[in-house]
């Protein structure tokens, strides 16, 4: 079982910039053994997050050869989190608020992959018309509320789009919330007045959503564990009397089985869960971070938790799937992606007189 906020603070000492503190922290985690899973589900979750990593792969590759422009910020390492907590979810029915890393969620919350693709090439096909980019994708019909350039801009959004949930269905004289809201945001966004402000007022008016913090250890270049007076994130719930969890990040069945604890909670009116994954970004902070301050040692720990070997070996121990299911899904992959890159080259750009379009909300474009 995963720890939760009935536990005493314990602060860990200084770790300076080895594995240190989150190494520690993951030894006392649940393991998959907990979650129980049949084969589609198994598969559904590999794809999702093979489809991630062979998507942002292919965005470094784009970017080192210049087809690819401005900030990208990629999410390598990271797969176990979105694809765990957003596969535990309904598409199209519950509502995801991202960040300035915000293709694989994209990609999760069913977004094709052309979509994706275009919109980082600054094309008309791009989900958000080419407008936003990297870091502003955005679904009406995937019901994802953005990416932001700001970390802690999407966290209001996410508890405007819970509360919504709430209202509408109370309007109606339901007491249980039918749709939930994930926000996802780093450890670095957790010592911000909007993160403190939106769990206050969730857990006060019993809100159903999911704080996702993913804490990947680094904050741009600060070490979290540096930064922050108590490096164990999900204990601040206890500061609102919400429920608080912290799991293994880079355990994909872990943190679907925490999502999905989490989801029970909020659909039965129970109010949020603030979820903190501990994980581990393979790459730089974006495509222009040379990463020369993260310790060798400290990337070789994490390399060795790669969360998409740990699920194929889960996988095959469970005999829920065969070696060559999985190379031909990631097969079906590299067809997909590379399809989405020949789109996304071919598409059309913006048109210049349609420069204003979008900035003013038409009556039946709203939310």
């Amino acid at each position: 079982m995963a720890n939760q906020t009935t536990n005493p603070i314990n602060k860990p000492e200084e770790k300076g910039f080895g594995a240190g503190e989150h190494a520690e922290r993951l030894s006392g985690l649940a393991t998959t053994e907990q979650a129980e899973i049949d084969k589609k589900t198994g598969l559904d979750i590999f794809r999702d997050m093979t489809l991630g990593r062979r998507f942002e792969d292919k965005c470094a590759e784009m970017y080192y050869r210049g087809k690819m422009f401005g900030f990208v910020h990629l999410y390598n390492g990271q797969e176990a989190v979105s694809s765990g907590v957003i596969g535990a979810m309904k598409k199209k029915h519950d509502w995801f608020c991202s960040t300035y890393r915000d293709h694989v969620h994209a990609l999760s919350a069913g977004v094709p992959a052309r979509e994706v693709m275009s919109e980082l090439f600054g094309k008309e096909t791009g989900c958000s018309k080419g407008r936003g980019g990297s870091m502003h994708l955005f679904s009406k019909e995937h019901h994802l509320l953005g990416g932001y350039a700001f970390i802690g801009e999407g966290i209001p959004v996410a508890v405007g789009a819970a509360f919504t949930s709430k209202y509408k269905k109370e309007a109606l004289g339901e007491k249980q919330s039918d749709s939930v809201t994930a926000a996802f945001f780093g450890d670095g966004t957790c010592n911000n007045g909007q993160f403190f402000e939106c769990l206050n007022m969730a857990q006060l008016w019993k809100l159903p959503i999911l704080f996702v913090v993913e804490n990947n250890k680094w904050a741009i270049g600060m070490a979290h564990d540096r930064a922050t007076s108590d490096p164990e994130i999900w204990r601040k719930a206890n500061s609102f009397g919400m429920a608080g969890e912290e799991v293994n990040g880079m355990d994909v069945l872990a943190v679907r089985e925490a999502a999905i604890r989490a989801i029970k909670r909020a659909r039965n009116g129970e109010g949020p869960t603030l979820l903190e994954c501990l994980t581990y970004r393979f790459r730089g902070h974006s495509l222009a971070d040379p990463d020369e301050l993260r310790q060798e040692e400290e990337k070789q720990f994490w390399s060795e938790r790669d969360p998409l070997k740990a699920l194929e070996k889960d996988l095959l121990t469970r005999s829920l799937a065969t070696t060559e299911e999985l190379r031909a899904i990631e097969k079906e992959i590299d067809k997909e992606v590379t399809d989405a890159v020949e789109f996304a080259l071919e598409a059309p750009e913006p048109k210049p007189e349609e420069l204003t379009r979008y900035i003013w909300a038409e009556k039946e474009e709203r939310f």
